[in-house]
C-alpha cells in the first residue's frame, strides 16, 4: 500500500485503534478490581524475556490481553501511539510500512514495549538514539493505586516519567506510549571489521560512537562479537536505498558466523531492513546452539517457525520447570552449573579491562557488545535515577548468556556475584532482568537513585499492592 493510501485512512485507523485501546484498559480495570486486596499484582502474562526466577503467585493477575496493538502512527509527526503490552515485532512491522522505525529496536521479537522502557532496551542505533525510554513522549500508566495516570516530561507526573526506566512493573504497568520515529531506508549495508586485540576494538569503537562514521563511510549501527581475545568484530551498519543482493539469514545459514574473516579488510554483505532489524532473532544470538539448531542435519529439519527466540525461551522455560540440564549433569556425574545470563554496561574506556577479565575467569564466548550514549542530559544533570548513567559519557553493554560449572563449597551464584564486583569496580551498571544478589544496602546505593525511589513508591504505590524492585530483583518474589 502507498503511504498515501495509508495518509487516507489514518483518521478512521486512529478511532478504530482507540477504541480497541479504551476496551482494553477497561479489561485491565476490571481485572484490577478483581485481585484481592492483600494480593501482589501481576501481569496475567504467559510470555516474558526475564530470565530470574519468580515464587508462584495463586491470586488472579492484571489482564493485559486487550493492549497488544498499535493504537496510530503519524507518519508526518514521525510518533506512535502503542499499547503497553505490544511487541516490537508488531510495532516494526507497522512503522515500515510508513517508511518509519523506532529508534531503538530491541533485537529479539517478542519484547515488548512497556516492557523495553520499564526494563531497559538497547541495540546498535543506542550509541546515537540512546535507549527506548528516550524516545518516549509521554506514558500512561496504571499505578499501584489502580488509577491510570499520563506522565510526560515536564507535566504532573514527571518524576513517574523520569523514575519509570528500571522500575520493572514494581512503581505500574504503562498502557499506552507515545514514542518518536525515524525514517529508514529499505536496506542496510554492513561492514565486518575484525580485530585481533581487545584494546584496538574499544579504541576505534570510540572513534566511531564519536565521528558516526568509518573510513569515510556513514555508520547507522553499531554493534560487536567477541570470539576470543584475539578474535572480535565490529559491525557496522549504512542505511541504503541502492537496489541489490541481500542474504538471508532465516533459514541454513547463521548471521553471527557471517561475521566470521580473516582478512584484515572488512567484509561486506546486505540485509533488508526488517532482516536487519531481526538479525539475532533467528538463532536468539547464538544460544540456539544449546538445543542443536546450529547443527546443519537438525536445522534442515527444524520448522522454519520455530527458529525464532520465543520458541527457544519456551524450551528454556521448560528446562527451568524441570531442571533437565541439572539432571543430565548429574548422570555425569557432575554438579548442577550456574547459569550466567546477563547484560552490563561499562564506561566504554573499560571495555577491554572488563572483557580481558571476564574472558579469563568467566570463560563464555561469544560475548555481544553494544555502545550507548544517552541522547541529552535536559540540564538535568543524571536524567534518570534508577539507571544513573552519565550524560555526555559512552558506554558499552556487554551481554553473555550461557552457564558455568560451578565450584563445591562456592556461595550460590558465585559466578554472577564476582561480575556485580567487577562492575561496579569499573563503574558500570547492571540490568535486572536476570539473577542478581546484591546485599540490600548497594542494592539502594545502585538502583534506588538516592530517596528517589521510596518517593515514587509512597505516590504511586502507597499500600505496596506491587511489589519492590529489590524484593522483585534480587529477592525473586
Amino acid at each position: 500500500m502507498s503511504l498515501l493510501g495509508l495518509a487516507g485512512r489514518a483518521p478512521a485507523a486512529r478511532e478504530s485503534g482507540f477504541a480497541a485501546y479504551q476496551a482494553g484498559v477497561d479489561r485491565l480495570l476490571a481485572s484490577y478490581r478483581a485481585i484481592p486486596p492483600d494480593a501482589n499484582i501481576r501481569l496475567a502474562k504467559k510470555t516474558s524475556n526475564l530470565f530470574r526466577a519468580r515464587a508462584k503467585n495463586t491470586a488472579p493477575g492484571l489482564d493485559v490481553s486487550g493492549l497488544t496493538q498499535v493504537i496510530a502512527v503519524d507518519p508526518e509527526q514521525r510518533t506512535a501511539e502503542v499499547a503497553g503490552m505490544t511487541t516490537y515485532e508488531d510495532l516494526v512491522a507497522v512503522t515500515l510500512q510508513y517508511g518509519l522505525a523506532p529508534l531503538v529496536v530491541p533485537q529479539l521479537k517478542t519484547i515488548t514495549l512497556g516492557g523495553a522502557v520499564t526494563g531497559l532496551g538497547i541495540e546498535s542505533t543506542s550509541f546515537r538514539n540512546g535507549l527506548p525510554h528516550e524516545s518516549v513522549l509521554e506514558i500512561d500508566v496504571l499505578t499501584g493505586a489502580g488509577e491510570i495516570i499520563t506522565a510526560t516530561p515536564d507535566g504532573e507526573h514527571a518524576d513517574l516519567f523520569r523514575g519509570f526506566p528500571n522500575s520493572y512493573g514494581t512503581l505500574g504497568y504503562s498502557t499506552r506510549l507515545k514514542i518518536e520515529l525515524e525514517p529508514v531506508k529499505p536496506y542496510v549495508a554492513l561492514r565486518h571489521i575484525r580485530f585481533h586485540d581487545l584494546r584496538e576494538l574499544e579504541a576505534e569503537m570510540a572513534r566511531i560512537v564519536s565521528d558516526r562514521s568509518y573510513a569515510g563511510e556513514q555508520v547507522d549501527y553499531l554493534d560487536g562479537v567477541v570470539f576470543t581475545a584475539d578474535e572480535s568484530y565490529l559491525v557496522l551498519g549504512r542505511q541504503t536505498d541502492e537496489p541489490g543482493p541481500v542474504s538471508d539469514y532465516t533459514g541454513m545459514e547463521i548471521f553471527y558466523r557471517s561475521l566470521q574473516h580473516d582478512s584484515d579488510r572488512p567484509k561486506r554483505d546486505r540485509l533488508t531492513i526488517s532482516d536487519y532489524l531481526w538479525r539475532w532473532d533467528t538463532d536468539w544470538f547464538w544460544c540456539s546452539r544449546a538445543f542443536g539448531a546450529q547443527n546443519p542435519k537438525i536445522r534442515r529439519w527444524w520448522p522454519q517457525r520455530y527458529r525464532r527466540s520465543s520458541f527457544y525461551w519456551k524450551l528454556i522455560a521448560l528446562d527451568h520447570k524441570y531442571h533437565i540440564g541439572d539432571k543430565l549433569e548429574a548422570r555425569q556425574g557432575n554438579p548442577p552449573r550456574e547459569r550466567v545470563v546477563q547484560d552490563i554496561e561499562v564506561p566504554i574506556e573499560r571495555t577491554a579491562d572488563f572483557l580481558e577479565w571476564f574472558l579469563r575467569d568467566i570463560p563464555i564466548e561469544p560475548i555481544w557488545l553494544c555502545p550507548l550514549r544517552l541522547r541529552d542530559d535536559n540540564g538535568t544533570g543524571r536524567p534518570w535515577p534508577l539507571y544513573p548513567l552519565e550524560p555526555g559519557r559512552s558506554y558499552v553493554n556487554v551481554g553473555f548468556w550461557s552457564a558455568v560449572a560451578t565450584t563445591p563449597g562456592q556461595p550460590e551464584g558465585a559466578a554472577n556475584r564476582a561480575i556485580e564486583r567487577k562492575v561496579s569496580e569499573l563503574d558500570g551498571h547492571k540490568s535486572l532482568y536476570s539473577d542478581s544478589y546484591y546485599g540490600p544496602e548497594e542494592f539502594a546505593e545502585l538502583y534506588y537513585g538516592g530517596g528517589t525511589y521510596a518517593r515514587l513508591e509512597k505516590d504511586y504505590n502507597p499500600d505496596h499492592r506491587l511489589l519492590d524492585l529489590y524484593s522483585k530483583a534480587v529477592q525473586r518474589k
